[in-house]
């Protein structure tokens, strides 16, 4: 199984033995980030530092003047990592020690874009505006992603990209000092504290039918006893409609459903046109639940693969988790990439990777994704390095 390792420019920039490291992993190919979200990174290795603070969303690389000329949204430029163009830098550097590079592109996550521009994030059925999450059913927001994705994703020395949250993103999010624990919310009642009721999205539920003051109206009754209690347990779709009723749910997702899907469509069919041939990849990081929402959005199994090259699928969790998540996809073809944590203080498990690996392949995976190379210690490192030696010899 192919296997690559996700990474930060910050990790290869001024650290000249990071591609050798990288390479002796047993991995073919980095997923290097090209644009990415606030974040405070460990780089436990680099010689120059030990913290990086990334800000700010932002791309790790010049943005084109002509494209975003006269735009209200546009990318921001970063300034925690040294250089004009620190992807390429590092880019060069990966791809000269042999290595596969695929751009790493965060879309609908972000922060600063919220803050700057509040109406362009969604609205929860309280009227909470969340700034870490633009509403993708915006045609301003939308037309911004998409060229978004096709210009951070087709970068120098990539040979594909994997897009994450190309979709809607929502409630869950691990904000600074996140303290939204005191009330425990299940998937179903975390869908509903991420539907959107911004203008844009108001319309879109009277296109199909549905009142949207009716519905969140309902919303928010359906969320009293969670908010009265100690919250809520249920999960899955099941859930949602035993939360909120059958019919209020399902008039979400035909107005939700289509949205993500254009999206998609869009951002994968921006990229294609942009890149340098057929065989550049485009993967989406995915759940095959439609209605998730956040870095791994929920698309439609029987839909996506036709339009995208393949899937990155959160595969972190036990034997079940990966039957849940690979399962819809076992008759389909296209890039299966099963992606694990095997960052051990972050709840990864790198010791047991050849055992998860070998399941993952069981159910139709066909490459791996390690999270993350930079961020992991150096035990954790000589794990993976077993494990993938494993897998190469069985």
């Amino acid at each position: 199984m192919k296997a690559s390792a996700f990474l930060y420019p910050w990790d290869v920039v001024g650290d000249p033995d990071a591609p050798a490291r990288l390479a002796g992993l047993g991995v073919q190919q980095v997923t290097l980030a090209s644009a990415y979200h606030s974040t405070r990174a460990l780089t436990p290795r680099h010689p120059g530092h030990r913290i990086v603070t990334a800000e700010h969303a932002a791309v790790l690389y010049p943005p084109d003047a002509a494209r975003w000329r006269g735009r209200t949204l546009r990318p921001y430029a970063q300034s925690w990592v040294a250089g004009q163009d620190p992807y390429a830098e590092a880019a060069e550097a990966l791809t000269g020690a042999g290595l596969q590079v695929h751009s790493w592109v965060v879309l609908a996550h972000n922060s600063r874009l919220g803050a700057e521009h509040p109406d362009t994030s969604v609205v929860n059925a309280y009227g909470d505006r969340y700034p870490w999450a633009p509403c993708i059913a915006q045609p301003v927001v939308r037309a911004y992603l998409v060229d978004l994705a096709a210009e951070a994703a087709v970068r120098p020395g990539a040979s594909g990209t994997e897009l994450e949250s190309c979709g809607w993103y929502g409630f869950a999010h691990l904000h600074a000092h996140d303290k939204t624990s005191g009330v425990a919310l299940g998937d179903a009642a975390q869908y509903l504290m991420s539907l959107c009721f911004c203008a844009d999205c108001r319309a879109g539920y009277a296109s199909v039918g549905q009142d949207a003051e009716e519905l969140r109206t309902a919303v928010r009754h359906a969320l009293e006893p969670v908010w009265a209690g100690s919250g809520s347990g249920e999960q899955g779709w099941a859930g949602v409609e035993k939360l909120l009723g059958a019919g209020l749910a399902d008039a979400t997702r035909r107005w939700r459903d289509p949205v993500a899907r254009a999206l998609q469509e869009a951002a994968v069919a921006a990229v294609r046109a942009a890149a340098p041939g057929p065989d550049f990849q485009v993967l989406l990081h995915a759940d095959p639940a439609s209605y998730r929402t956040g870095a791994n959005v929920g698309v439609d199994p029987a839909h996506i693969l036709s339009t995208a090259d393949g899937l990155v699928l959160p595969c972190t969790g036990g034997a079940t988790a990966r039957e849940a998540v690979l399962g819809p996809f076992a008759e389909l073809s296209g890039v299966l990439a099963a992606n694990f944590n095997v960052v051990s203080g972050m709840g990864g498990s790198p010791g047991t990777l050849e055992s998860d690996a070998a399941h993952a392949a069981s159910l139709g995976a066909n490459e791996l994704r390690l999270y993350h190379a930079g961020l992991a210690s150096g035990p954790d490192l000589s794990a993976v390095t077993t494990a993938l030696s494993a897998v190469r010899g069985g």
